[in-house]
């Protein structure tokens, strides 16, 4: 039984807020927790990407938190190891096969030192390849021994033919490591599309893997993904601290890589991502830099994204928004647009729906995901609805902690 969700809730919110500003300024006092608010920072910290990071310098006296934290960097280290070879592999395939690819996000953030192997929790891989060589790659994935899962607007999913995650919370060393194949880098905001895809393709492109063109496309690319998430109230904080690491090491003259795609009349969609690093990484973001990226930004938008907090914007809010990131619309029309979208989905977004309870072991069983369309109206609009992933992390947290008493 979860204990009342309107406890769990506000325990999400002051759990959350309290490990974004340990990661960013270690203390060295304990927090005066609950039993229960140890258990829900267990499942922020695994839900957030967080652990292993925590557990190299916190000094919360917690037995079982610095247990947990230890277990985490463990199965992360192991893990990374696993992907490290899986990586050594698409290289030299890619190799043979004369084909150009760019691992992105989490795989670059580790190659300039910015994590030590064991630091940062990598769900899959991701790839980068031009149109013209997806049915290549896709073969070179078979021949490894994997299947597509399934396919949507911005990737194809392949996932191992053999293997299944395990159902834990947080990382496990033996969860199988799909590979996300993207031909496009791009976000619906929430339903006009920024695309950067232009910036982010190698500089002459040479077979096998190749690093992003530069460390301004590489942040471009966190932003745009971490906007991404705002958008849909699904931003994690290891996101938040991988822009503030890869911020410290930038020129100013790196930042002008923002504007060299002029994606949709400038980066107006990274003004909430950086302000929210700016509030919980000061004086990691240049004043200048957010001043100029308001410019570009909507008013609306850069007015609520002043007020931001990571619990607002990601899975520590519990509970469901019928129109999460409505503000993010910069016309009457795109506002239209949305609303309709929402109220009658198209056959790909309801294709995408089914694809995600297939696959996703946090939305398998869910009486939520199986109602219709109209029942989940009636259902909001008799009573607030929480989040399937929070709930699922939420149990698993408690779970864990059950078993070990």
């Amino acid at each position: 039984m979860l204990p009342p969700l309107h406890t769990v809730r506000e325990g999400l919110r002051r759990t959350t807020e309290a490990l974004a500003h340990e990661l960013a300024s270690p203390r060295e006092s304990t927090p005066d927790w609950t039993e229960l608010e140890w258990q829900l920072a267990m499942a922020v910290a695994a839900a957030h990407g967080i652990s292993p990071l925590l557990s190299t310098f916190a000094t919360w006296r917690n037995s079982r938190w610095s247990l947990f934290l230890t277990e985490q960097r463990t199965h992360v280290a192991v893990r990374h190891r696993r992907i490290e070879a899986l990586l050594d592999w698409l290289d030299d395939a890619a190799r043979n096969q004369g084909v150009a690819m760019v691992p992105l996000k989490g795989s670059a953030l580790h190659a300039p030192g910015l994590y030590l192997p064991g630091d940062r929790p990598m769900a899959d891989i991701d790839l980068l390849v031009h149109e013209r060589d997806a049915s290549r790659v896709a073969g070179m994935l078979e021949d490894l021994g994997y299947v597509e899962s399934f396919s949507q607007w911005k990737h194809q999913v392949f996932k191992p033919v053999r293997g299944k995650p395990p159902a834990v919370l947080g990382e496990h060393r033996d969860t199988p490591i799909n590979i996300e194949l993207h031909t496009h880098i791009q976000e619906r905001l929430p339903v006009a599309t920024v695309d950067i895809t232009a910036q982010l393709m190698p500089r002459p492109p040479r077979p096998g893997l190749n690093p992003y063109p530069s460390t301004g496309a590489l942040m471009s690319h966190l932003l745009l993904h971490a906007a991404g998430n705002v958008c849909s109230r699904t931003l994690r904080l290891i996101q938040l601290n991988d822009i503030a690491l890869l911020a410290m090491r930038m020129l100013p003259s790196d930042w002008d890589a923002l504007w060299d795609a002029r994606a949709g009349g400038g980066p107006w969609w990274a003004l909430p991502p950086l302000s929210l690093v700016a509030r919980y990484y000061p004086h990691s973001i240049p004043e200048a830099l957010l001043d100029r990226v308001a410019a570009d930004c909507p008013p609306l938008l850069r007015a609520v994204s002043h007020h931001h907090t990571l619990t607002q914007v990601s899975c520590s809010d519990l509970w469901l928004h019928a129109f999460a990131g409505i503000e993010w619309s910069r016309s009457l029309g795109e506002v239209q647009r949305y609303i309709s979208g929402r109220i009658r989905p198209t056959a790909t977004t309801l294709k995408e729906r089914d694809d995600m309870v297939r696959t996703q072991l946090w939305l398998q069983g869910q009486r939520w995901a199986s109602l219709s369309r109209g029942r989940r109206m009636l259902t909001w609009l008799a009573h607030r609805v929480p989040r399937m992933d929070t709930l699922y992390v939420v149990r698993a947290a408690l779970e864990q902690h059950r078993l070990a008493d």
